[in-house]
Protein backbone atom coordinates (compact mmCIF):
# COMPACT_ATOMS: atom_id res chain seq x y z
CA UNK A 1 0.00 0.00 0.00
CA UNK A 2 1.43 3.52 -0.71
CA UNK A 3 1.15 6.75 -3.00
CA UNK A 4 1.54 7.29 -6.53
CA UNK A 5 1.77 10.74 -8.68
CA UNK A 6 3.00 11.43 -11.69
CA UNK A 7 2.94 14.55 -14.78
CA UNK A 8 3.05 13.69 -18.44
CA UNK A 9 4.04 16.35 -21.22
CA UNK A 10 2.24 16.75 -24.19
CA UNK A 11 3.41 19.91 -25.47
CA UNK A 12 7.22 19.09 -25.72
CA UNK A 13 7.75 19.99 -21.95
CA UNK A 14 9.90 18.51 -19.27
CA UNK A 15 7.96 16.74 -16.81
CA UNK A 16 9.07 18.61 -13.32
CA UNK A 17 10.86 16.66 -10.80
CA UNK A 18 10.16 19.75 -8.21
CA UNK A 19 5.67 18.96 -9.16
CA UNK A 20 6.71 15.69 -8.72
CA UNK A 21 8.19 16.04 -5.46
CA UNK A 22 5.11 18.54 -4.38
CA UNK A 23 2.86 15.82 -5.39
CA UNK A 24 4.52 13.12 -3.50
CA UNK A 25 5.48 15.20 -0.25
CA UNK A 26 1.51 15.30 -0.36
CA UNK A 27 1.04 11.50 -0.08
CA UNK A 28 3.58 11.02 2.80
CA UNK A 29 1.13 9.52 4.93
CA UNK A 30 0.16 6.96 2.89
CA UNK A 31 3.38 5.83 2.77
CA UNK A 32 6.03 6.61 5.13
CA UNK A 33 8.58 3.93 4.59
CA UNK A 34 10.38 5.58 1.32
CA UNK A 35 9.94 7.95 -1.39
CA UNK A 36 11.42 7.96 -4.69
CA UNK A 37 10.84 9.64 -8.38
CA UNK A 38 11.85 8.75 -11.58
CA UNK A 39 11.64 11.31 -14.55
CA UNK A 40 12.10 10.44 -18.45
CA UNK A 41 11.69 13.58 -20.76
CA UNK A 42 8.22 14.15 -20.73
CA UNK A 43 7.20 11.18 -18.06
CA UNK A 44 7.71 11.46 -14.30
CA UNK A 45 6.34 9.28 -11.71
CA UNK A 46 6.46 9.64 -8.25
CA UNK A 47 5.96 7.12 -4.97
CA UNK A 48 5.46 6.79 -1.09
CA UNK A 49 6.23 3.24 -0.29
CA UNK A 50 4.50 1.66 3.03
CA UNK A 51 6.83 -1.86 3.47
CA UNK A 52 4.57 -4.51 3.45
CA UNK A 53 6.17 -6.87 0.79
CA UNK A 54 9.43 -7.33 0.27
CA UNK A 55 10.65 -5.02 2.87
CA UNK A 56 14.36 -4.88 1.02
CA UNK A 57 15.38 -1.87 -0.88
CA UNK A 58 14.94 -4.13 -3.91
CA UNK A 59 11.03 -3.50 -4.35
CA UNK A 60 11.79 0.53 -4.06
CA UNK A 61 9.38 2.35 -6.75
CA UNK A 62 8.75 3.98 -8.93
CA UNK A 63 10.72 0.78 -10.52
CA UNK A 64 12.87 0.25 -13.47
CA UNK A 65 13.22 -2.62 -15.44
CA UNK A 66 16.08 -1.54 -18.07
CA UNK A 67 16.65 -4.56 -19.99
CA UNK A 68 12.26 -4.82 -20.55
CA UNK A 69 12.23 -0.93 -20.70
CA UNK A 70 9.24 -0.21 -18.12
CA UNK A 71 9.04 1.84 -15.30
CA UNK A 72 6.09 1.58 -12.76
CA UNK A 73 4.19 3.17 -10.13
CA UNK A 74 2.10 1.11 -8.04
CA UNK A 75 -0.70 1.30 -5.21
CA UNK A 76 -2.02 -1.94 -4.08
CA UNK A 77 -1.63 -5.31 -3.32
CA UNK A 78 -1.54 -8.13 -5.95
CA UNK A 79 -2.49 -11.23 -3.78
CA UNK A 80 -1.63 -14.08 -5.94
CA UNK A 81 1.54 -12.78 -6.92
CA UNK A 82 3.67 -15.89 -6.03
CA UNK A 83 1.44 -17.73 -8.61
CA UNK A 84 2.08 -15.26 -11.09
CA UNK A 85 5.97 -14.69 -10.52
CA UNK A 86 6.13 -19.14 -10.46
CA UNK A 87 4.40 -18.78 -14.32
CA UNK A 88 6.16 -15.56 -15.84
CA UNK A 89 9.74 -17.50 -14.22
CA UNK A 90 8.63 -20.68 -16.35
CA UNK A 91 8.54 -18.25 -19.54
CA UNK A 92 12.01 -17.54 -18.63
CA UNK A 93 11.48 -13.94 -16.91
CA UNK A 94 14.10 -13.43 -14.24
CA UNK A 95 13.61 -11.25 -11.14
CA UNK A 96 15.63 -9.35 -9.05
CA UNK A 97 13.37 -8.64 -6.51
CA UNK A 98 10.88 -10.75 -4.41
CA UNK A 99 7.40 -8.90 -4.06
CA UNK A 100 4.35 -7.88 -6.47
CA UNK A 101 5.44 -4.70 -7.96
CA UNK A 102 8.25 -6.52 -10.23
CA UNK A 103 5.45 -9.12 -10.59
CA UNK A 104 2.96 -6.15 -12.71
CA UNK A 105 5.95 -5.24 -14.96
CA UNK A 106 7.08 -8.36 -16.32
CA UNK A 107 3.04 -9.81 -16.32
CA UNK A 108 2.88 -6.50 -18.20
CA UNK A 109 5.65 -7.48 -20.98
CA UNK A 110 4.11 -10.67 -20.98
CA UNK A 111 0.51 -10.21 -21.95
CA UNK A 112 0.16 -6.57 -22.28
CA UNK A 113 -2.87 -4.78 -21.21
CA UNK A 114 -4.40 -7.67 -20.44
CA UNK A 115 -2.35 -8.78 -17.28
CA UNK A 116 -5.36 -7.03 -15.21
CA UNK A 117 -7.56 -9.79 -15.62
CA UNK A 118 -4.92 -12.39 -13.94
CA UNK A 119 -4.47 -9.79 -11.06
CA UNK A 120 -6.29 -10.48 -7.70
CA UNK A 121 -5.96 -8.29 -5.47
CA UNK A 122 -5.98 -4.11 -5.49
CA UNK A 123 -4.64 -2.15 -7.46
CA UNK A 124 -3.85 1.69 -9.21
CA UNK A 125 -0.50 1.55 -11.06
CA UNK A 126 1.07 3.64 -14.16
CA UNK A 127 3.46 2.18 -16.46
CA UNK A 128 5.40 3.74 -18.42
CA UNK A 129 7.32 2.14 -21.90
CA UNK A 130 10.34 3.76 -22.69
CA UNK A 131 10.63 2.75 -26.29
CA UNK A 132 7.11 3.96 -27.56
CA UNK A 133 6.43 6.51 -25.30
CA UNK A 134 2.95 5.20 -24.07
CA UNK A 135 1.60 5.35 -20.09
CA UNK A 136 -0.87 2.54 -18.91
CA UNK A 137 -2.92 3.71 -15.85
CA UNK A 138 -5.14 1.11 -14.26
CA UNK A 139 -7.38 0.62 -11.31
CA UNK A 140 -8.85 -2.12 -10.01
CA UNK A 141 -12.31 -3.61 -10.23
CA UNK A 142 -13.98 -2.35 -7.31
CA UNK A 143 -12.00 0.65 -7.01
CA UNK A 144 -10.74 -0.11 -3.67
CA UNK A 145 -6.98 1.88 -4.63
CA UNK A 146 -7.95 5.46 -5.75
CA UNK A 147 -6.54 7.01 -9.22
CA UNK A 148 -6.97 10.58 -9.69
CA UNK A 149 -6.74 12.52 -12.81
CA UNK A 150 -6.69 15.68 -14.57
CA UNK A 151 -5.64 16.02 -17.83
CA UNK A 152 -5.75 19.40 -20.38
CA UNK A 153 -3.77 19.35 -24.07
CA UNK A 154 -0.78 20.38 -22.51
CA UNK A 155 -0.13 18.24 -19.39
CA UNK A 156 -1.59 14.93 -17.45
CA UNK A 157 -1.43 14.97 -13.64
CA UNK A 158 -2.30 11.99 -11.89
CA UNK A 159 -2.11 10.88 -8.17
CA UNK A 160 -3.52 8.71 -5.22
CA UNK A 161 -5.37 11.82 -3.68
CA UNK A 162 -7.12 14.95 -5.28
CA UNK A 163 -4.83 16.92 -2.78
CA UNK A 164 -1.98 15.72 -4.15
CA UNK A 165 -2.79 17.11 -7.71
CA UNK A 166 -3.66 20.45 -6.29
CA UNK A 167 -0.46 20.46 -5.25
CA UNK A 168 0.98 21.33 -8.55
CA UNK A 169 -1.10 24.95 -8.79
CA UNK A 170 -2.08 24.46 -12.04
CA UNK A 171 -5.81 23.34 -11.62
CA UNK A 172 -8.99 24.05 -11.85
CA UNK A 173 -10.78 24.59 -8.85
CA UNK A 174 -13.88 25.45 -9.49
CA UNK A 175 -17.47 23.39 -8.50
CA UNK A 176 -19.12 21.07 -10.77
CA UNK A 177 -22.42 21.47 -10.72
CA UNK A 178 -22.80 18.02 -11.66
CA UNK A 179 -21.19 16.49 -8.84
CA UNK A 180 -22.97 18.83 -6.53
CA UNK A 181 -26.29 17.40 -7.71
CA UNK A 182 -25.01 13.87 -6.85
CA UNK A 183 -23.18 15.07 -3.61
CA UNK A 184 -26.42 16.42 -2.24
CA UNK A 185 -28.82 13.61 -4.00
CA UNK A 186 -27.13 10.67 -4.13
CA UNK A 187 -26.32 10.42 -0.96
CA UNK A 188 -22.57 12.28 -1.39
CA UNK A 189 -21.56 9.67 -3.76
CA UNK A 190 -20.21 11.28 -6.87
CA UNK A 191 -19.50 8.30 -9.36
CA UNK A 192 -16.42 8.49 -11.38
CA UNK A 193 -15.52 10.45 -13.71
CA UNK A 194 -16.42 13.46 -11.82
CA UNK A 195 -15.39 14.92 -8.69
CA UNK A 196 -16.08 17.75 -6.68
CA UNK A 197 -13.81 19.81 -7.99
CA UNK A 198 -14.00 20.48 -11.96
CA UNK A 199 -10.53 20.31 -13.07
CA UNK A 200 -10.03 16.48 -11.33
CA UNK A 201 -11.10 13.55 -12.54
CA UNK A 202 -11.05 9.95 -11.33
CA UNK A 203 -10.21 6.79 -13.48
CA UNK A 204 -13.68 4.48 -13.29
CA UNK A 205 -12.98 1.20 -11.55
CA UNK A 206 -12.26 -1.84 -13.50
CA UNK A 207 -10.78 0.11 -16.46
CA UNK A 208 -7.12 0.31 -18.03
CA UNK A 209 -6.39 3.64 -20.21
CA UNK A 210 -3.77 3.47 -22.82
CA UNK A 211 -2.28 6.81 -23.61
CA UNK A 212 -0.15 8.04 -26.30
CA UNK A 213 2.60 10.45 -26.94
CA UNK A 214 0.32 12.91 -27.86
CA UNK A 215 -2.03 12.43 -25.14
CA UNK A 216 -4.81 10.59 -27.20
CA UNK A 217 -6.38 8.25 -24.71
CA UNK A 218 -8.79 5.27 -25.20
CA UNK A 219 -10.49 3.36 -22.08
CA UNK A 220 -11.31 -0.51 -21.88
CA UNK A 221 -13.67 -1.80 -18.87
CA UNK A 222 -12.28 -5.23 -18.45
CA UNK A 223 -14.55 -6.45 -15.89
CA UNK A 224 -17.99 -6.39 -15.67
CA UNK A 225 -19.77 -9.29 -13.51
CA UNK A 226 -23.53 -10.75 -15.23
CA UNK A 227 -25.96 -10.73 -12.27
CA UNK A 228 -28.42 -13.98 -12.24
CA UNK A 229 -28.39 -17.74 -12.95
CA UNK A 230 -26.09 -18.64 -14.79
CA UNK A 231 -26.30 -21.95 -17.47
CA UNK A 232 -25.92 -25.01 -14.63
CA UNK A 233 -26.89 -22.75 -11.38
CA UNK A 234 -30.68 -23.88 -11.48
CA UNK A 235 -30.22 -27.22 -9.75
CA UNK A 236 -28.29 -25.30 -7.15
CA UNK A 237 -30.02 -25.46 -3.94
CA UNK A 238 -29.97 -23.11 -0.92
CA UNK A 239 -27.50 -25.25 0.96
CA UNK A 240 -25.56 -25.44 -2.47
CA UNK A 241 -25.36 -21.61 -2.25
CA UNK A 242 -24.10 -21.54 1.19
CA UNK A 243 -21.37 -23.53 0.58
CA UNK A 244 -19.99 -22.33 -2.65
CA UNK A 245 -20.41 -18.85 -0.80
CA UNK A 246 -18.40 -19.67 2.73
CA UNK A 247 -15.76 -21.59 0.70
CA UNK A 248 -15.05 -18.46 -1.65
CA UNK A 249 -15.10 -16.32 1.27
CA UNK A 250 -12.64 -18.58 2.74
CA UNK A 251 -10.34 -18.21 -0.08
CA UNK A 252 -10.68 -14.10 -0.05
CA UNK A 253 -9.84 -14.24 3.56
CA UNK A 254 -7.09 -16.75 3.26
CA UNK A 255 -5.94 -14.69 0.59
CA UNK A 256 -5.76 -11.52 2.44
CA UNK A 257 -2.72 -12.60 4.50
CA UNK A 258 -0.19 -12.47 2.14
CA UNK A 259 2.50 -10.41 3.94
CA UNK A 260 5.86 -9.87 5.28
CA UNK A 261 4.32 -7.93 8.15
CA UNK A 262 1.36 -9.18 10.70
CA UNK A 263 -2.64 -8.59 9.56
CA UNK A 264 -5.17 -7.77 12.18
CA UNK A 265 -8.94 -7.34 11.64
CA UNK A 266 -11.57 -4.27 12.29
CA UNK A 267 -13.98 -5.76 14.22
CA UNK A 268 -17.30 -4.15 14.52
CA UNK A 269 -18.81 -6.76 16.20
CA UNK A 270 -21.10 -7.08 12.75
CA UNK A 271 -22.10 -10.49 11.18
CA UNK A 272 -19.20 -9.60 8.57
CA UNK A 273 -15.82 -8.67 10.34
CA UNK A 274 -16.68 -11.45 12.89
CA UNK A 275 -16.88 -13.83 10.42
CA UNK A 276 -13.38 -13.03 8.96
CA UNK A 277 -12.03 -13.42 12.63
CA UNK A 278 -13.60 -16.90 12.87
CA UNK A 279 -12.47 -17.94 9.13
CA UNK A 280 -9.09 -16.94 10.20
CA UNK A 281 -9.18 -18.80 13.76
CA UNK A 282 -10.40 -21.88 11.75
CA UNK A 283 -7.20 -21.28 9.34
CA UNK A 284 -4.74 -21.09 12.62
CA UNK A 285 -4.26 -18.34 12.84
CA UNK A 286 -3.46 -17.37 16.66
CA UNK A 287 -2.35 -14.47 18.37
CA UNK A 288 -4.62 -12.46 16.17
CA UNK A 289 -5.24 -8.46 16.79
CA UNK A 290 -8.64 -7.07 17.04
CA UNK A 291 -9.39 -3.46 16.92
CA UNK A 292 -12.63 -1.77 17.65
CA UNK A 293 -14.07 1.63 18.72
CA UNK A 294 -17.04 3.44 20.27
CA UNK A 295 -17.70 7.14 21.02
CA UNK A 296 -20.29 8.61 23.59
CA UNK A 297 -24.42 7.89 23.59
CA UNK A 298 -26.38 11.32 22.43
CA UNK A 299 -29.84 11.96 22.02
CA UNK A 300 -30.37 8.57 23.59
CA UNK A 301 -28.35 6.80 21.09
CA UNK A 302 -25.49 4.62 22.13
CA UNK A 303 -22.17 5.10 20.89
CA UNK A 304 -20.57 1.91 20.53
CA UNK A 305 -21.20 -1.90 20.13
CA UNK A 306 -18.36 -2.95 22.33
CA UNK A 307 -21.05 -6.53 23.58
CA UNK A 308 -20.87 -7.74 20.27
CA UNK A 309 -17.23 -7.22 19.42
CA UNK A 310 -15.90 -7.93 22.87
CA UNK A 311 -18.32 -11.21 22.49
CA UNK A 312 -15.93 -12.62 19.67
CA UNK A 313 -12.72 -11.57 20.92
CA UNK A 314 -13.56 -13.59 23.73
CA UNK A 315 -14.72 -16.56 21.81
CA UNK A 316 -11.79 -16.81 19.56
CA UNK A 317 -9.37 -15.65 21.99
CA UNK A 318 -7.82 -12.62 20.06
CA UNK A 319 -5.51 -10.26 21.22
CA UNK A 320 -8.20 -7.63 21.26
CA UNK A 321 -8.02 -3.53 21.66
CA UNK A 322 -11.19 -1.61 22.49
CA UNK A 323 -10.90 2.12 21.66
CA UNK A 324 -13.35 4.62 23.16
CA UNK A 325 -13.46 8.51 21.57
CA UNK A 326 -14.87 10.95 24.34
CA UNK A 327 -16.42 13.45 22.81
CA UNK A 328 -13.93 16.47 23.63
CA UNK A 329 -11.04 14.09 21.49
CA UNK A 330 -14.03 13.57 18.62
CA UNK A 331 -14.07 17.69 18.18
CA UNK A 332 -10.69 17.97 18.55
CA UNK A 333 -9.68 15.02 15.45
CA UNK A 334 -12.50 16.24 13.08
CA UNK A 335 -10.38 18.56 11.49
CA UNK A 336 -7.78 15.84 10.55
CA UNK A 337 -10.66 13.85 9.66
CA UNK A 338 -12.19 16.08 6.96
CA UNK A 339 -8.50 17.00 5.38
CA UNK A 340 -7.90 13.43 5.20
CA UNK A 341 -10.71 13.07 2.57
CA UNK A 342 -9.92 12.90 -0.98
CA UNK A 343 -13.60 14.43 -1.93
CA UNK A 344 -16.26 14.98 1.30
CA UNK A 345 -17.93 11.78 2.62
CA UNK A 346 -20.92 12.70 4.46
CA UNK A 347 -20.75 9.19 6.51
CA UNK A 348 -20.20 9.63 10.02
CA UNK A 349 -18.19 6.38 9.77
CA UNK A 350 -15.31 9.06 8.50
CA UNK A 351 -14.17 9.76 11.92
CA UNK A 352 -14.62 6.53 13.44
CA UNK A 353 -12.26 4.74 10.80
CA UNK A 354 -9.47 7.88 11.15
CA UNK A 355 -9.35 7.75 14.94
CA UNK A 356 -9.37 3.75 14.85
CA UNK A 357 -6.82 4.06 11.88
CA UNK A 358 -4.31 5.85 14.39
CA UNK A 359 -4.90 3.59 17.31
CA UNK A 360 -4.40 0.41 14.82
CA UNK A 361 -1.43 2.11 13.06
CA UNK A 362 0.44 2.30 16.72
CA UNK A 363 0.33 -1.85 16.66
CA UNK A 364 0.45 -3.17 13.30
CA UNK A 365 0.38 -2.14 9.19
CA UNK A 366 -2.27 -4.32 7.49
CA UNK A 367 -5.59 -5.10 8.57
CA UNK A 368 -8.95 -7.18 6.87
CA UNK A 369 -11.98 -5.20 7.21
CA UNK A 370 -15.81 -6.55 6.34
CA UNK A 371 -16.83 -3.74 3.71
CA UNK A 372 -18.98 -4.80 0.72
CA UNK A 373 -20.62 -7.34 2.37
CA UNK A 374 -23.83 -5.01 2.58
CA UNK A 375 -23.36 -4.44 -0.96
CA UNK A 376 -22.76 -7.54 -2.95
CA UNK A 377 -25.10 -9.94 -0.48
CA UNK A 378 -28.18 -7.14 -0.20
CA UNK A 379 -27.55 -6.29 3.64
CA UNK A 380 -29.42 -2.84 3.19
CA UNK A 381 -32.89 -1.69 4.33
CA UNK A 382 -33.86 -0.61 0.65
CA UNK A 383 -33.48 -3.52 -0.94
CA UNK A 384 -36.72 -5.65 -0.18
CA UNK A 385 -38.66 -2.87 -1.75
CA UNK A 386 -37.37 -3.15 -4.88
CA UNK A 387 -38.68 -7.03 -4.90
CA UNK A 388 -41.06 -7.00 -7.93
CA UNK A 389 -41.33 -3.50 -7.98
CA UNK A 390 -43.01 -2.50 -11.00
CA UNK A 391 -40.73 1.24 -10.88
CA UNK A 392 -37.26 -0.05 -9.88
CA UNK A 393 -36.11 3.43 -10.43
CA UNK A 394 -38.35 5.23 -7.95
CA UNK A 395 -38.39 2.60 -5.71
CA UNK A 396 -34.81 3.05 -5.14
CA UNK A 397 -34.62 6.86 -5.14
CA UNK A 398 -37.49 7.07 -2.96
CA UNK A 399 -35.50 4.97 -0.01
CA UNK A 400 -31.94 6.21 -1.13
CA UNK A 401 -31.86 10.16 -1.81
CA UNK A 402 -31.13 12.35 0.45
CA UNK A 403 -33.90 14.52 -1.45
CA UNK A 404 -35.36 14.92 -5.13
CA UNK A 405 -34.59 17.55 -7.50
CA UNK A 406 -37.35 19.89 -6.80
CA UNK A 407 -36.42 20.10 -3.10
CA UNK A 408 -32.57 20.17 -4.06
CA UNK A 409 -33.18 23.13 -5.92
CA UNK A 410 -35.28 25.35 -3.11
CA UNK A 411 -31.60 24.41 -1.10
CA UNK A 412 -29.21 25.42 -3.57
CA UNK A 413 -28.78 28.88 -4.39
CA UNK A 414 -29.78 29.21 -8.13
CA UNK A 415 -26.58 29.77 -9.65
CA UNK A 416 -25.33 26.44 -8.37
CA UNK A 417 -27.96 24.19 -10.01
CA UNK A 418 -27.20 21.76 -12.67
CA UNK A 419 -29.17 21.36 -15.73
CA UNK A 420 -31.89 18.49 -14.84
CA UNK A 421 -32.59 15.64 -12.65
CA UNK A 422 -28.96 14.35 -13.20
CA UNK A 423 -28.74 12.20 -9.65
CA UNK A 424 -31.78 10.47 -11.03
CA UNK A 425 -31.22 10.36 -15.04
CA UNK A 426 -27.89 8.71 -13.76
CA UNK A 427 -29.69 5.66 -12.43
CA UNK A 428 -32.41 5.25 -14.49
CA UNK A 429 -29.12 4.83 -16.81
CA UNK A 430 -27.45 2.01 -14.89
CA UNK A 431 -30.86 0.10 -14.24
CA UNK A 432 -31.13 -0.01 -18.15
CA UNK A 433 -28.10 -1.59 -18.95
CA UNK A 434 -28.15 -4.81 -19.71
CA UNK A 435 -26.74 -8.04 -17.18
CA UNK A 436 -28.98 -7.34 -14.46
CA UNK A 437 -32.63 -7.64 -15.15
CA UNK A 438 -34.21 -8.52 -11.84
CA UNK A 439 -35.36 -5.25 -9.80
CA UNK A 440 -33.04 -6.49 -6.74
CA UNK A 441 -29.92 -7.01 -9.08
CA UNK A 442 -30.28 -3.86 -10.62
CA UNK A 443 -29.68 -1.83 -7.07
CA UNK A 444 -27.23 -4.43 -6.27
CA UNK A 445 -25.17 -3.77 -9.68
CA UNK A 446 -25.49 0.33 -8.96
CA UNK A 447 -24.12 0.26 -5.56
CA UNK A 448 -21.50 -2.52 -5.48
CA UNK A 449 -20.22 -0.83 -8.98
CA UNK A 450 -20.66 2.79 -7.71
CA UNK A 451 -21.84 3.87 -4.50
CA UNK A 452 -19.48 0.97 -2.93
CA UNK A 453 -16.65 2.76 -4.53
CA UNK A 454 -17.11 5.65 -3.79
CA UNK A 455 -18.64 5.81 -0.23
CA UNK A 456 -17.82 2.67 2.25
CA UNK A 457 -14.25 1.85 -0.33
CA UNK A 458 -13.22 5.47 -0.17
CA UNK A 459 -14.08 5.96 3.03
CA UNK A 460 -11.87 2.95 4.39
CA UNK A 461 -8.65 3.92 2.30
CA UNK A 462 -8.54 7.29 2.60
CA UNK A 463 -9.15 7.14 6.76
CA UNK A 464 -6.87 4.00 6.97
CA UNK A 465 -3.86 5.49 4.50
CA UNK A 466 -3.83 8.70 6.68
CA UNK A 467 -2.15 7.12 9.00
CA UNK A 468 0.13 4.73 7.05
CA UNK A 469 -2.55 1.98 7.29
CA UNK A 470 -3.32 -0.77 4.85
CA UNK A 471 -6.77 -2.41 4.56
CA UNK A 472 -7.79 -5.67 2.74
CA UNK A 473 -11.48 -6.19 2.32
CA UNK A 474 -12.20 -9.84 1.34
CA UNK A 475 -15.76 -9.46 0.64
CA UNK A 476 -14.92 -7.48 -2.23
CA UNK A 477 -12.57 -10.79 -4.03
CA UNK A 478 -14.09 -10.34 -7.20
CA UNK A 479 -14.13 -14.01 -7.54
CA UNK A 480 -16.91 -14.06 -4.46
CA UNK A 481 -18.63 -10.88 -6.02
CA UNK A 482 -19.54 -12.99 -9.28
CA UNK A 483 -20.49 -15.80 -7.09
CA UNK A 484 -22.43 -13.27 -5.09
CA UNK A 485 -23.48 -11.91 -8.52
CA UNK A 486 -25.38 -15.65 -9.42
CA UNK A 487 -27.10 -16.16 -5.95
CA UNK A 488 -30.53 -15.62 -6.44
CA UNK A 489 -32.44 -12.16 -5.04
CA UNK A 490 -34.49 -14.15 -2.68
CA UNK A 491 -31.85 -16.04 -1.50
CA UNK A 492 -29.94 -12.90 -0.24
CA UNK A 493 -32.99 -11.29 1.08
CA UNK A 494 -33.80 -13.94 3.60
CA UNK A 495 -33.35 -13.63 7.22
CA UNK A 496 -33.65 -9.33 6.58
CA UNK A 497 -30.69 -9.30 4.44
CA UNK A 498 -27.39 -10.97 3.51
CA UNK A 499 -29.48 -14.62 3.92
CA UNK A 500 -27.16 -16.45 2.17
CA UNK A 501 -23.86 -15.14 4.14
CA UNK A 502 -25.73 -15.65 6.95
CA UNK A 503 -26.43 -19.16 6.97
CA UNK A 504 -22.62 -19.66 5.62
CA UNK A 505 -21.66 -17.54 8.91
CA UNK A 506 -24.05 -19.92 11.35
CA UNK A 507 -20.89 -22.64 10.15
CA UNK A 508 -18.77 -20.53 11.70
CA UNK A 509 -19.35 -17.64 14.66
CA UNK A 510 -22.00 -17.56 17.29
CA UNK A 511 -25.21 -17.05 16.18
CA UNK A 512 -25.73 -13.95 18.82
CA UNK A 513 -24.12 -11.92 16.31
CA UNK A 514 -25.36 -13.18 13.39
CA UNK A 515 -29.19 -12.42 14.58
CA UNK A 516 -28.45 -9.31 16.41
CA UNK A 517 -29.76 -5.86 15.07
CA UNK A 518 -28.12 -4.62 11.85
CA UNK A 519 -25.81 -1.45 13.38
CA UNK A 520 -23.37 0.46 11.92
CA UNK A 521 -20.15 2.81 13.36
CA UNK A 522 -22.69 5.08 15.56
CA UNK A 523 -21.09 8.26 15.77
CA UNK A 524 -24.74 10.14 17.40
CA UNK A 525 -23.27 13.26 18.19
CA UNK A 526 -22.70 14.13 14.40
CA UNK A 527 -26.19 12.76 13.73
CA UNK A 528 -27.94 15.05 16.09
CA UNK A 529 -25.69 18.42 16.19
CA UNK A 530 -26.25 20.33 19.17
CA UNK A 531 -23.67 22.37 21.62
CA UNK A 532 -19.86 22.85 20.37
CA UNK A 533 -21.06 20.79 17.26
CA UNK A 534 -23.52 23.22 16.61
CA UNK A 535 -21.20 26.10 17.00
CA UNK A 536 -18.94 24.37 14.97
CA UNK A 537 -21.10 23.94 11.36
CA UNK A 538 -22.77 27.18 12.07
CA UNK A 539 -19.30 28.98 12.49
CA UNK A 540 -18.12 26.75 8.78
CA UNK A 541 -21.41 27.75 6.93
CA UNK A 542 -22.07 31.83 7.84
CA UNK A 543 -18.05 32.00 7.25
CA UNK A 544 -16.68 34.58 4.87
CA UNK A 545 -15.66 32.44 2.49
CA UNK A 546 -18.91 30.13 2.79
CA UNK A 547 -20.68 33.80 1.81
CA UNK A 548 -18.37 34.54 -0.79
CA UNK A 549 -19.72 31.08 -2.26
CA UNK A 550 -22.91 31.16 -1.65
CA UNK A 551 -23.58 27.52 -2.21
CA UNK A 552 -26.51 27.59 -0.08
CA UNK A 553 -30.09 29.64 0.19
CA UNK A 554 -29.65 31.31 3.38
CA UNK A 555 -33.25 30.31 4.51
CA UNK A 556 -32.46 26.97 4.29
CA UNK A 557 -29.09 27.10 6.07
CA UNK A 558 -31.64 29.66 8.39
CA UNK A 559 -33.68 26.55 8.98
CA UNK A 560 -31.60 24.00 9.57
CA UNK A 561 -29.12 26.25 12.48
CA UNK A 562 -33.01 26.90 13.95
CA UNK A 563 -33.91 22.53 13.72
CA UNK A 564 -30.35 21.04 13.76
CA UNK A 565 -31.19 17.52 15.08
CA UNK A 566 -35.40 17.67 12.91
CA UNK A 567 -33.74 17.70 9.39
CA UNK A 568 -32.93 14.09 8.92
CA UNK A 569 -32.38 12.11 5.52
CA UNK A 570 -34.24 9.25 4.71
CA UNK A 571 -30.93 7.45 5.33
CA UNK A 572 -30.78 9.10 8.47
CA UNK A 573 -28.07 11.40 7.88
CA UNK A 574 -28.30 14.95 9.39
CA UNK A 575 -29.07 17.44 6.36
CA UNK A 576 -26.98 20.42 8.62
CA UNK A 577 -24.00 17.76 8.90
CA UNK A 578 -24.16 16.99 5.22
CA UNK A 579 -24.22 20.50 4.01
CA UNK A 580 -21.58 21.89 6.61
CA UNK A 581 -19.32 18.68 5.65
CA UNK A 582 -19.40 20.29 2.22
CA UNK A 583 -18.55 23.77 2.82
CA UNK A 584 -15.54 22.55 5.46
CA UNK A 585 -14.00 20.27 3.30
CA UNK A 586 -13.53 23.18 0.52
CA UNK A 587 -11.77 24.97 3.36
CA UNK A 588 -9.62 22.60 4.17
CA UNK A 589 -8.66 21.95 0.73
CA UNK A 590 -8.02 25.63 0.23
CA UNK A 591 -10.78 25.72 -2.80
Amino acid sequence: MCGICGEIRFDGKMASPERIERMGNCLAPRGPDGAGQVVRGNVGLGHRRLKIIDLSEKAQQPMVDPDLGLTLAFNGCIYNYPELRAELSGMGYRFFSHGDTEVIIKAYHAWGPDCVKRFKGMFAFAIHERDSGRVMLARDRFGIKPLYLSQTPQRLYLASSLQSILKTGDVDTSIDREALHHYMTFHAVVPAPLTIVKGVRKLPPATIRLIEPDGAYRDEVYWQPRFGLQPGDEAMTPQDWRDAVLESLRQAVERRMVADVPVGVLLSGGVDSSLIVGLLAEAGQTGLSTFSIGFEDANGEVGNEFVYSDLIARHYGTQHHKIFVPGSELMEHLPGAIAAMSEPMVSYDNIGFYLLSREVAKHIKVVQSGQGADEIFGGYHWYPPMAGASDPLSAYSGAFFDRNDATLRSHLSPQWHAEGDVSRDFVRDHFAMPGAEDPVDKALRLDSQIMLVDDPVKRVDNMTMAWGLEARVPFLDHELAELAARVPSAEKLKQGGKGVLKEAARLVIPSEVIDRRKGYFPVPQLKYISGPYLDMVRGALTSQKARERELFRPEYLDDLFAHPTDRITPLQGSELWQVALLEMWLQAQEI
